[in-house]
């Protein structure tokens, strides 16, 4: 059962018997509620657990070890206290000011990211999985269950999924920590620093979804996505830009069953049936790329 705000207030020690806090609700989510809380200077951010948030995958216990994590190698803010078991997450505040996506596309900004992201991925471990096949057959059985209607070439995208699983296979690559939501959002700069936000997706997985999730995101061009992995590689090899593109088109994938799903059990005022069309329509039009066959034979030279 969901905590109210009064409630989470009640469990932080800290805040538990004080009298002089000041509680600002915070916009923007749309999985889960969030609320600044100030006290003596300090600002902190607590985070109210959405309602079924669990059938989308994200287990509260791999957020809470990723940001501490995060938090510890300064790319994101540090956590001050969670709450077991319902898991809601008391974090910094950061008294920063979002990163729109032309800034974060200047070279300095790219290559922080990108510094920042091989620094997360370099970590030896972080609980919990992510992969794009099993996360898309999950969120498909759970959008049939509960009568979500599914678009009329979900069987052919089906096979491209598993024609990209088993391309990524050979050679496959050992999973590593990554944080596979870089929406704009998720991204805050203070005093020149840029911070990472919203790690209840993060488990161990391939980092060209990181590269390729934050490029679709931010509409990158090719110029910017060869950039991102000379930043982060040191050159833009061919199996490289192979692997980035085809990311890219996965993202949406997962993205678009994301809203599918969303659609089926979500009581939060938002389009969720909108938004996973509009990824399925891009999904489609990049899987029918003639390209996409050339980086499946990249990929598996």
């Amino acid at each position: 059962m969901a905590l109210s705000v009064q409630e989470a207030i009640a469990r932080v020690p800290a805040w538990k018997e004080a009298g002089d806090l000041q509680v600002t609700p915070l916009g923007g989510g749309i999985t889960n509620q969030n609320y600044r809380v100030d006290q003596r200077g300090q600002s902190f951010v607590l985070r109210i657990v959405g309602k079924n948030t669990d059938l989308l995958g994200i287990d509260r216990e791999h957020e809470y070890a990723a940001n501490q994590a995060a938090g510890e190698l300064g790319i994101a803010p540090e956590v001050h206290y969670f709450i077991r078991p319902e898991g809601c997450l008391v974090t910094r505040f950061i008294h920063g000011a979002p990163l729109p996506p032309h800034e974060l596309m200047q070279p300095r900004n790219l290559r922080l990211i990108a510094e920042m992201l091989k620094k997360f991925h370099a970590l030896a471990y972080i609980p919990g999985e992510f992969s794009v096949p099993r996360i898309v057959e999950n969120y498909a059985r759970l959008a049939q269950q509960h009568k979500v209607s599914f678009p009329d070439n979900f069987p052919w995208l089906l096979e491209r999924l598993y024609e990209a699983e088993a391309a990524l296979s050979v050679p496959a690559s050992s999973p590593r920590p990554c944080h596979n939501d870089l929406l704009n959002e998720n991204f805050l700069i203070e005093n020149g620093r840029i911070y990472i936000l919203d790690w209840e997706y993060a488990g161990m997985g391939d980092p060209f979804f990181d590269l390729a999730n934050l490029s679709v995101n931010h509409a990158f061009s090719d110029a910017e996505d060869r950039l991102l992995l000379e930043y982060y590689f040191g050159e833009a090899t061919a199996s490289g830009w192979a692997h980035l593109k085809i990311m890219r088109i996965l993202s949406d994938y997962r993205e678009s069953m994301w809203g599918l799903l969303q659609t089926g059990i979500s009581e939060l005022d938002f389009d969720f049936r909108g938004y996973a069309e509009k990824h399925f329509k891009r999904l489609t039009a990049n899987l029918s790329d003639p390209r996409w066959s050339e980086w499946l034979s990249i990929i598996k030279q």
